[in-house]
Protein backbone atom coordinates (compact mmCIF):
# COMPACT_ATOMS: atom_id res chain seq x y z
CA UNK A 1 0.00 0.00 0.00
CA UNK A 2 1.63 3.26 -1.12
CA UNK A 3 2.46 5.86 2.27
CA UNK A 4 -0.47 8.26 0.98
CA UNK A 5 -4.00 6.21 -0.54
CA UNK A 6 -7.01 8.57 -0.99
CA UNK A 7 -9.77 7.70 1.36
CA UNK A 8 -12.94 7.36 -0.39
CA UNK A 9 -15.88 7.16 2.37
CA UNK A 10 -19.07 5.86 1.83
CA UNK A 11 -21.12 7.84 4.43
CA UNK A 12 -24.20 7.02 4.65
CA UNK A 13 -23.90 3.76 6.67
CA UNK A 14 -21.93 5.12 8.98
CA UNK A 15 -24.74 7.32 9.59
CA UNK A 16 -27.37 4.68 9.89
CA UNK A 17 -25.27 2.31 12.28
CA UNK A 18 -25.97 4.72 15.04
CA UNK A 19 -29.68 5.79 13.68
CA UNK A 20 -30.25 2.17 14.75
CA UNK A 21 -28.51 1.38 17.58
CA UNK A 22 -31.50 1.72 20.42
CA UNK A 23 -30.13 4.49 23.20
CA UNK A 24 -31.80 7.28 25.02
CA UNK A 25 -32.35 10.28 22.07
CA UNK A 26 -29.70 12.91 22.61
CA UNK A 27 -31.44 16.46 20.97
CA UNK A 28 -29.93 19.30 19.74
CA UNK A 29 -30.43 23.00 21.24
CA UNK A 30 -33.31 23.41 18.36
CA UNK A 31 -35.11 20.24 20.14
CA UNK A 32 -33.87 17.58 16.93
CA UNK A 33 -32.26 14.20 17.65
CA UNK A 34 -28.75 14.09 16.75
CA UNK A 35 -27.78 10.62 17.83
CA UNK A 36 -26.94 9.92 14.11
CA UNK A 37 -24.98 12.71 13.67
CA UNK A 38 -22.82 12.44 16.95
CA UNK A 39 -22.45 8.89 16.03
CA UNK A 40 -21.06 9.46 12.73
CA UNK A 41 -18.70 12.58 14.11
CA UNK A 42 -17.72 10.04 16.33
CA UNK A 43 -16.63 7.78 13.57
CA UNK A 44 -14.78 10.67 11.77
CA UNK A 45 -12.95 11.95 13.98
CA UNK A 46 -11.72 8.78 14.78
CA UNK A 47 -10.77 8.12 11.48
CA UNK A 48 -9.12 11.64 10.87
CA UNK A 49 -7.28 11.73 14.44
CA UNK A 50 -5.96 8.03 13.69
CA UNK A 51 -5.51 7.36 10.35
CA UNK A 52 -4.58 11.20 9.43
CA UNK A 53 -5.48 10.95 5.57
CA UNK A 54 -4.46 13.74 3.16
CA UNK A 55 -6.73 12.86 0.60
CA UNK A 56 -10.08 11.95 1.83
CA UNK A 57 -13.79 12.75 0.56
CA UNK A 58 -17.52 11.31 1.54
CA UNK A 59 -20.21 10.16 -0.59
CA UNK A 60 -23.62 10.59 0.26
CA UNK A 61 -27.12 9.15 -1.65
CA UNK A 62 -29.70 12.10 -1.64
CA UNK A 63 -32.37 10.27 -4.01
CA UNK A 64 -33.57 6.66 -4.45
CA UNK A 65 -36.26 7.87 -6.53
CA UNK A 66 -34.46 9.45 -9.50
CA UNK A 67 -31.54 6.92 -9.38
CA UNK A 68 -30.58 5.87 -12.80
CA UNK A 69 -31.03 1.92 -11.15
CA UNK A 70 -34.84 2.77 -10.64
CA UNK A 71 -35.39 3.49 -14.16
CA UNK A 72 -34.01 0.74 -14.90
CA UNK A 73 -35.74 -1.64 -12.08
CA UNK A 74 -39.06 -0.17 -10.36
CA UNK A 75 -38.63 -1.98 -7.66
CA UNK A 76 -35.07 -1.42 -6.44
CA UNK A 77 -34.68 -0.91 -3.24
CA UNK A 78 -38.25 -0.82 -3.12
CA UNK A 79 -38.25 -2.82 0.08
CA UNK A 80 -36.76 -0.28 2.28
CA UNK A 81 -39.05 2.72 3.94
CA UNK A 82 -38.51 6.59 3.20
CA UNK A 83 -36.27 8.13 5.75
CA UNK A 84 -37.46 10.26 8.16
CA UNK A 85 -37.35 13.56 8.44
CA UNK A 86 -35.43 14.12 11.45
CA UNK A 87 -32.79 11.45 9.96
CA UNK A 88 -32.60 13.43 6.31
CA UNK A 89 -31.75 16.52 8.63
CA UNK A 90 -29.16 14.96 10.09
CA UNK A 91 -27.54 13.57 7.09
CA UNK A 92 -27.54 17.01 5.92
CA UNK A 93 -25.63 17.86 9.81
CA UNK A 94 -23.35 15.72 8.64
CA UNK A 95 -22.55 16.87 5.00
CA UNK A 96 -22.58 20.47 6.33
CA UNK A 97 -20.27 19.22 9.36
CA UNK A 98 -17.44 17.89 6.77
CA UNK A 99 -18.04 20.99 5.01
CA UNK A 100 -16.95 23.13 7.70
CA UNK A 101 -13.91 20.53 8.28
CA UNK A 102 -12.81 21.38 4.72
CA UNK A 103 -13.62 18.30 3.72
CA UNK A 104 -14.87 17.16 0.23
CA UNK A 105 -18.17 15.84 0.48
CA UNK A 106 -20.48 15.02 -2.76
CA UNK A 107 -23.71 13.93 -3.75
CA UNK A 108 -25.78 13.00 -7.02
CA UNK A 109 -29.40 13.03 -8.24
CA UNK A 110 -28.90 10.15 -10.53
CA UNK A 111 -26.41 8.13 -9.20
CA UNK A 112 -25.84 6.52 -5.77
CA UNK A 113 -22.98 6.95 -3.48
CA UNK A 114 -21.45 3.95 -4.95
CA UNK A 115 -21.29 5.16 -8.17
CA UNK A 116 -19.92 8.56 -7.38
CA UNK A 117 -16.58 6.27 -5.29
CA UNK A 118 -16.11 4.48 -7.87
CA UNK A 119 -16.03 7.73 -10.24
CA UNK A 120 -13.41 8.83 -7.84
CA UNK A 121 -11.59 5.72 -7.73
CA UNK A 122 -11.54 5.51 -11.51
CA UNK A 123 -10.01 8.83 -11.41
CA UNK A 124 -7.24 8.66 -8.90
CA UNK A 125 -6.01 5.99 -10.21
CA UNK A 126 -5.58 7.30 -13.61
CA UNK A 127 -3.43 9.92 -11.64
CA UNK A 128 -1.26 6.66 -10.35
CA UNK A 129 -2.94 6.74 -6.80
CA UNK A 130 -4.19 3.79 -4.53
CA UNK A 131 -7.81 4.29 -2.98
CA UNK A 132 -8.66 3.06 0.41
CA UNK A 133 -12.39 2.36 0.32
CA UNK A 134 -14.45 2.71 3.57
CA UNK A 135 -17.30 0.90 3.18
CA UNK A 136 -19.58 -1.89 5.25
CA UNK A 137 -20.92 -2.69 1.42
CA UNK A 138 -19.89 -5.42 -0.10
CA UNK A 139 -21.19 -4.29 -3.27
CA UNK A 140 -18.12 -1.59 -3.08
CA UNK A 141 -15.76 -4.31 -3.06
CA UNK A 142 -16.04 -4.68 -6.64
CA UNK A 143 -13.54 -1.40 -6.97
CA UNK A 144 -10.57 -2.90 -5.34
CA UNK A 145 -7.97 -2.73 -7.68
CA UNK A 146 -4.43 -4.55 -7.08
CA UNK A 147 -3.24 -1.28 -4.40
CA UNK A 148 -6.77 -0.77 -3.40
CA UNK A 149 -8.02 -1.88 0.61
CA UNK A 150 -11.69 -2.27 0.71
CA UNK A 151 -12.35 -2.04 4.49
CA UNK A 152 -15.65 -1.48 6.95
CA UNK A 153 -13.68 0.83 9.06
CA UNK A 154 -13.72 0.11 12.99
CA UNK A 155 -15.69 -3.14 11.69
CA UNK A 156 -13.37 -5.80 9.85
CA UNK A 157 -10.17 -6.50 9.02
CA UNK A 158 -8.63 -4.54 5.54
CA UNK A 159 -9.05 -6.56 2.55
CA UNK A 160 -6.70 -5.80 -0.47
CA UNK A 161 -7.95 -8.26 -3.80
CA UNK A 162 -6.81 -11.21 -2.71
CA UNK A 163 -8.90 -10.50 1.00
CA UNK A 164 -11.98 -10.18 -0.92
CA UNK A 165 -11.38 -13.39 -2.89
CA UNK A 166 -10.95 -14.96 0.28
CA UNK A 167 -13.81 -13.38 2.23
CA UNK A 168 -16.67 -13.49 -0.71
CA UNK A 169 -15.21 -16.62 -3.28
CA UNK A 170 -14.87 -14.27 -6.17
CA UNK A 171 -12.25 -11.51 -7.16
CA UNK A 172 -13.47 -7.92 -6.74
CA UNK A 173 -14.27 -7.13 -10.75
CA UNK A 174 -16.67 -10.67 -10.31
CA UNK A 175 -18.70 -9.12 -7.23
CA UNK A 176 -21.41 -7.44 -9.77
CA UNK A 177 -22.12 -10.96 -11.40
CA UNK A 178 -22.21 -13.12 -8.17
CA UNK A 179 -24.47 -10.43 -6.63
CA UNK A 180 -26.69 -10.67 -10.45
CA UNK A 181 -26.86 -14.73 -9.67
CA UNK A 182 -27.64 -14.79 -6.30
CA UNK A 183 -29.49 -11.73 -6.13
CA UNK A 184 -29.03 -9.00 -3.21
CA UNK A 185 -32.01 -8.79 -0.35
CA UNK A 186 -30.82 -5.51 0.89
CA UNK A 187 -30.97 -3.65 -2.40
CA UNK A 188 -34.33 -6.10 -3.47
CA UNK A 189 -32.37 -6.88 -6.76
CA UNK A 190 -33.77 -10.58 -8.16
CA UNK A 191 -31.68 -13.65 -8.43
CA UNK A 192 -31.70 -17.49 -9.23
CA UNK A 193 -33.99 -19.06 -6.76
CA UNK A 194 -31.93 -20.89 -4.71
CA UNK A 195 -28.71 -19.70 -5.42
CA UNK A 196 -26.68 -18.10 -3.04
CA UNK A 197 -23.58 -16.36 -2.65
CA UNK A 198 -21.47 -19.57 -2.30
CA UNK A 199 -23.05 -21.36 -5.74
CA UNK A 200 -22.86 -18.38 -7.49
CA UNK A 201 -19.16 -18.40 -6.40
CA UNK A 202 -18.73 -21.74 -7.75
CA UNK A 203 -20.37 -20.80 -11.15
CA UNK A 204 -17.74 -17.85 -11.52
CA UNK A 205 -14.47 -19.98 -10.77
CA UNK A 206 -15.39 -22.31 -13.76
CA UNK A 207 -16.87 -19.62 -16.01
CA UNK A 208 -15.55 -16.54 -14.91
CA UNK A 209 -18.59 -13.95 -15.78
CA UNK A 210 -22.62 -13.69 -16.22
CA UNK A 211 -21.94 -13.38 -19.93
CA UNK A 212 -19.34 -16.46 -20.21
CA UNK A 213 -21.81 -18.27 -17.77
CA UNK A 214 -24.87 -17.58 -20.09
CA UNK A 215 -23.46 -18.32 -23.16
CA UNK A 216 -22.23 -22.01 -21.99
CA UNK A 217 -25.34 -23.02 -20.09
CA UNK A 218 -25.49 -26.77 -20.84
CA UNK A 219 -21.69 -26.99 -19.65
CA UNK A 220 -23.37 -26.38 -16.44
CA UNK A 221 -25.21 -29.91 -15.81
CA UNK A 222 -21.40 -31.46 -16.20
CA UNK A 223 -20.11 -29.45 -13.39
CA UNK A 224 -18.66 -31.94 -10.35
CA UNK A 225 -21.03 -30.05 -7.88
CA UNK A 226 -24.31 -31.24 -6.42
CA UNK A 227 -27.47 -31.02 -8.58
CA UNK A 228 -25.65 -29.74 -11.07
CA UNK A 229 -28.64 -30.58 -13.63
CA UNK A 230 -31.28 -28.87 -11.17
CA UNK A 231 -28.60 -25.58 -11.34
CA UNK A 232 -28.44 -25.94 -15.07
CA UNK A 233 -31.93 -25.93 -15.27
CA UNK A 234 -32.45 -22.88 -13.07
CA UNK A 235 -29.93 -20.87 -15.14
CA UNK A 236 -31.68 -21.37 -18.45
CA UNK A 237 -35.18 -20.57 -16.46
CA UNK A 238 -33.78 -17.27 -15.05
CA UNK A 239 -30.80 -15.91 -17.47
CA UNK A 240 -33.35 -13.01 -18.24
CA UNK A 241 -33.57 -11.97 -14.71
CA UNK A 242 -29.89 -12.61 -14.28
CA UNK A 243 -29.09 -10.12 -17.38
CA UNK A 244 -31.18 -7.69 -16.15
CA UNK A 245 -29.84 -7.98 -12.16
CA UNK A 246 -26.18 -7.58 -13.97
CA UNK A 247 -27.06 -4.11 -14.91
CA UNK A 248 -28.23 -3.08 -11.48
CA UNK A 249 -25.15 -4.89 -9.62
CA UNK A 250 -22.49 -2.83 -11.23
CA UNK A 251 -21.08 0.36 -10.39
CA UNK A 252 -21.11 3.38 -12.49
CA UNK A 253 -17.55 4.98 -12.59
CA UNK A 254 -18.53 8.12 -14.66
CA UNK A 255 -20.47 10.35 -12.66
CA UNK A 256 -20.88 14.06 -13.66
CA UNK A 257 -20.94 16.96 -11.73
CA UNK A 258 -18.51 16.20 -8.79
CA UNK A 259 -15.42 17.67 -7.01
CA UNK A 260 -12.23 15.68 -8.68
CA UNK A 261 -9.90 17.57 -6.35
CA UNK A 262 -10.29 15.80 -2.70
CA UNK A 263 -7.27 17.69 -0.97
CA UNK A 264 -8.36 19.30 2.33
CA UNK A 265 -9.17 22.97 2.18
CA UNK A 266 -8.79 24.89 5.36
CA UNK A 267 -11.63 24.88 8.53
CA UNK A 268 -14.44 27.26 8.87
CA UNK A 269 -13.70 27.57 12.40
CA UNK A 270 -16.45 30.34 13.11
CA UNK A 271 -19.52 27.84 11.53
CA UNK A 272 -17.35 24.83 13.26
CA UNK A 273 -18.00 26.44 16.21
CA UNK A 274 -21.74 27.32 15.77
CA UNK A 275 -22.68 23.86 14.45
CA UNK A 276 -20.55 22.20 17.30
CA UNK A 277 -22.70 24.99 19.69
CA UNK A 278 -25.89 23.91 17.70
CA UNK A 279 -25.20 20.02 18.56
CA UNK A 280 -24.44 20.89 22.18
CA UNK A 281 -20.25 19.54 21.93
CA UNK A 282 -18.16 21.49 24.67
CA UNK A 283 -15.31 23.49 24.17
CA UNK A 284 -13.07 20.69 24.41
CA UNK A 285 -14.35 18.89 21.64
CA UNK A 286 -14.93 22.13 20.01
CA UNK A 287 -11.08 22.26 20.06
CA UNK A 288 -10.48 18.38 19.56
CA UNK A 289 -12.35 19.71 16.43
CA UNK A 290 -10.58 22.54 15.30
CA UNK A 291 -7.25 20.65 16.12
CA UNK A 292 -8.12 17.70 13.95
Amino acid sequence: MPQHPVWLVDASIYVFRPWFIRQPITLDREGNPINAVLGFLRFVYNLLQTEQPQQIAFAFDISLQTSTRKAIYPDYKANRTPAPDSLKKQFQLCRDFLDTLGIVQAASPHFEADDVIGTWAKQQRDNGQACMIISGDKDLAQLVAERDIWWDYGKRTPLPPGGVKKEFGVWPAQIPDQLALAGDEADNIPGIPGVGMSTAAKLLQKFSSVEILLSRIPEIGLMKTRGAKRLQALVEEHQATVRLARQLTGIYCDVPDIPTVLQRKPKDLVKLQSLCEQLGLTEQQVKLWAAV
